[in-house]
């Protein structure tokens, strides 16, 4: 499936959420959405639990001193 039936589809999902549910509903379907995006991401190894975990370290000049 393309990126463009993909982000139809979400888009269609959305605007029922918003004009059947309301707001609340719009942001819950949002929200989930972009869950499911990053767990799939990770199950497909696009993305590794490591880069969210990890502590970044020399980021900021504040902490050498």
């Amino acid at each position: 499936m393309s990126m463009t039936v993909v982000g139809l589809v979400a888009g269609m999902a959305l605007g029922f959420a918003g004009y059947f549910g309301g707001f609340g509903a719009f942001i819950l379907v949002a929200a989930l959405g972009a869950i499911g995006f990053v767990a799939g991401r990770f199950l497909d190894g696009d993305v590794a639990a490591w880069e969210f975990l990890r502590a970044r370290t020399g980021d900021r000049d504040d902490r050498r001193r």
